[in-house]
């Protein structure tokens, strides 16, 4: 039997290593995934690249055949009157839209737009605390650990540090920042924020289902035995367990299919890296749709001539090509399984955020990983997964999959702003503020609050300084 993986709702996954494949080509950007499939048709037999005359026959797969995004009332880019707005389609250039400005399309703008943001593994961690439901003092402690942890992903320093790193601002016991830090612990990706090797491993293995074969001596081992293990042995480590040497085995050979290091998988893309758009957002007779981006991948096939060579090989022969004809099976199923992930996430995404394509960031709706897992039947780490360095060509410029998600804040109507756009408000007003007078902290506070979203003025300062917005003594002008 393999491991399993237990889903949050309740689906288990045989962890065969097709499965592991798949996860690891899910978290890869565009850029690669095309070294992976480069590499592995170089040193696979059975895989060649699709001739462009076969590529020019063969249907665009993505663009031209997308089933179509589920239908919304704001989807249909229906404005107030009832009147749609007009089309735009990716071959398209500029589109203006009725409800705010003209927006380039990536192609015509500045290449400069499409250089990907150096992603960090403390930015990916922040990013999933800021959509967390952790309160705000929860979030400030996980903040202070994710700050404190190396780049391979582990928490060396002790939790009395962390507390006190904390002071003035917020009083904690360490009981406080464990709590915190077992939430952390269970971001993407799985194992990071360890204390230990063995914290580690256990993380990982805790992600597994309970019948997974070998996974509570697996966690013994990590916890007990991890250290000794190189030196010991199997038959050791059986010897001093009191076990049958073949158990062990079999918890030691689930432990090797775990990451060590899980916080290097995050951050290894250089800053100057070139954006490939993974999906292609427009809209067609008023509905939004999404399609994987149809020159973005190089395209691989089985190689029939191997192929058939394989009927007539000997035995040793054949059983080296079957063997590489079955890894080439995986990887092209792993790669279109990859596609499937992207497409099914994207087009929840436009179900959600279609307002958000429309009139831009003060439109975003307060949206989190669990929102989307739970609407498409996925858990949130592959939610992460999914979305992590990946980037969507729209009519507002090609834009990472991440800046459609955002945390929400309660207002009085009863429903909530995303914290995204209550930013966005803020930059509003302050550009039309009066050079001579500008809005203080406490007054932007109340003109939030007479559009129903009431936020602290402390709140406001926060969003302020993350939008490097000056203090208003700082903003005075005149003349």
């Amino acid at each position: 039997m393999k491991p399993r993986l237990q889903t949050s709702l309740g689906q288990h996954l045989v962890m065969t290593p097709q499965l592991r494949q798949a996860i690891r080509l899910l978290q890869m950007s565009t850029t690669e995934l095309e070294v992976e499939l480069t590499e592995a048709v170089e040193t696979n037999p059975l895989l060649d690249w699709v001739e462009s005359d076969q590529e020019s026959t063969a249907p665009r797969g993505n663009e031209e055949e997308a089933p179509p995004a589920e239908r919304t009332r704001s989807e249909e880019g229906e404005g107030e009157g009832g009147e749609a707005r007009d089309d735009w389609s990716p071959d398209d250039g500029p589109w203006t839209s009725s409800g705010g400005g003209s927006f380039d399309d990536d192609e015509n703008g500045s290449p400069a737009e499409r250089v990907v943001e150096a992603d960090t593994l403390h930015g990916h961690l922040l990013w999933q605390l800021h959509l967390s439901h952790l309160s705000p003092r929860d979030r400030t402690i996980g903040a202070a650990l994710i700050d404190a942890l190396e780049d391979d992903g582990y928490l060396r320093e002790p939790l009395s540090d962390i507390v006190e790193a904390l002071r003035p601002e917020i009083e904690a016991a360490e009981d406080d920042i464990l709590v915190v830090l077992h939430q952390v612990q269970r971001f993407d990706p799985v194992g990071v924020a360890a204390r230990s090797l063995g914290e580690c491993l256990h993380l990982q293995l805790s992600v597994l289902s309970d019948d997974t074969p070998g996974k509570a001596l697996a966690i013994r081992i990590a916890e007990t035995a991890l250290e000794r293990l190189p030196r010991s042995g199997v038959a050791g480590i059986a010897q001093e367990m009191k076990l049958p040497v073949a158990e062990v085995e079999e918890a030691v050979q689930l432990l090797r299919t775990l990451d060590p290091k899980p916080g290097a998988q995050v951050g290894d893309l250089s800053h100057d890296t070139y954006v490939v758009p993974d999906c292609v957002v427009w809209r067609q007779r008023g509905v939004w749709r999404a399609a994987l981006a149809g020159n973005t991948l190089p395209r691989i096939t089985i190689h029939r001539g191997y192929e058939q060579m394989i009927r007539q090989c000997g035995d040793s022969d054949a059983g080296y090509l079957k063997a590489q004809l079955q890894e080439a099976r995986w990887l092209l199923k792993s790669v279109e399984a990859r596609g499937e992930t992207l497409l099914k996430v994207m087009r929840c995404l436009l179900h959600q955020q279609a307002g958000f394509l429309e009139f831009g960031e003060q439109a975003l709706r307060p949206l989190t990983l669990r929102d989307v897992a739970e609407d498409v039947g996925l858990h949130e780490s592959t939610v992460s997964r999914a979305i992590a360095r990946k980037y969507v060509r729209t009519p507002r410029g090609t834009l990472p999959m991440r800046s459609f998600f955002a945390s929400g804040i309660d207002t009085e109507g009863g429903g909530e702003a995303s914290s995204t756009a209550i930013q966005a408000m803020i930059r509003r007003l302050v550009d039309a503020e009066n050079p001579r007078k500008p809005l203080s902290d406490a007054k932007l506070a109340d003109l939030l609050k007479a559009s129903g979203i009431p936020v602290a003025r402390r709140t406001v300062a926060k969003y302020r300084e993350a939008l490097n917005i000056l203090s208003s003594h700082e903003r005075v002008r005149i003349g």
